[in-house]
């Protein structure tokens, strides 16, 4: 088999029609939980998150199918059942992300609650690029790369030591919580870090968990905890 099919193999691979209906649902999605709750179609700061936000994910999405299109591909399939602790979790996590952003519309976009500087959006845009540069280096080196937790059996799931992971032991999750900060103060909202804050504490347990599931389970990552001993802070835990 040349090198040019074995290119194309992950392609062809594609769930399609599950690739199409998250383009057409994310748009949808924005829509309802910034725009219907901001009262505005005009609200400028929401505009200018969706553009930053969509600029980023097609620049990302684009430079992982150069470098790793098999979780292009494994990211575009239905997952396998995880742990029940785990969908506990994301039944949780994922209101607390969400909230984020109908929090910043009514706290910006509407009502005014609290008023900031332009700077704190700015800071906002430099946190959010950080977090996605973070985790675009750990999806890059990290073909098991997931949104669930569970020991891929199906694919040869073994330990990553390279990039980020030769420096703490779960960067996605380092990624997510400057990810989260960030949305909320490119909104340009104090109160909207209350689910930022909520969802990254939740990520911080799941951090927990999920190392404890791939010390007991996948073999070699008790080997790997010795040689990279902090899971989200070097020098702190």
């Amino acid at each position: 088999m040349t090198a040019d099919t074995d290119q194309d193999q992950p392609r062809k691979r594609i769930n399609k029609g599950r690739l199409i209906g998250r383009l057409v649902a994310v748009p949808v999605f924005f829509a309802v939980f910034m725009f219907v709750p901001a009262g505005t179609w005009t609200w400028m700061k929401g505009w200018l998150l969706l553009g930053v936000f969509f600029g980023t994910i097609a620049v990302v999405y684009l430079y992982l199918w150069r470098v790793n299109p098999e979780v292009v591909v494994a990211r575009t399939s239905s997952y396998k059942s995880s742990k029940r602790w785990d969908r506990i979790l994301l039944a949780l996590l994922r209101p607390a992300l969400f909230a984020i952003l109908p929090v910043a519309a009514l706290d910006d976009g509407r009502f005014h609650w609290f008023a900031v500087p332009w700077w704190v959006c700015v800071l906002g845009y430099v946190l959010f690029l950080a977090g996605m540069g973070i985790v675009t280096w750990a999806v890059a080196v990290n073909k098991f790369f997931e949104p669930v937790v569970r020991i891929q059996t199906e694919r040869g799931h073994k330990v990553i030591d390279t990039g980020p992971y030769a420096i703490v032991r779960h960067p996605g999750y380092v990624a997510f919580i400057p990810v989260a900060v960030g949305i909320a103060l490119c909104l340009g909202s104090v109160w909207a870090l209350i689910p930022a804050g909520l969802a990254s504490s939740l990520l911080i347990l799941r951090t927990r968990w999920e190392d404890q599931t791939l010390q007991a389970e996948l073999p070699g990552y008790k080997e790997y905890t010795q040689r990279v001993r902090y899971k989200l802070v070097p020098g702190v835990w």
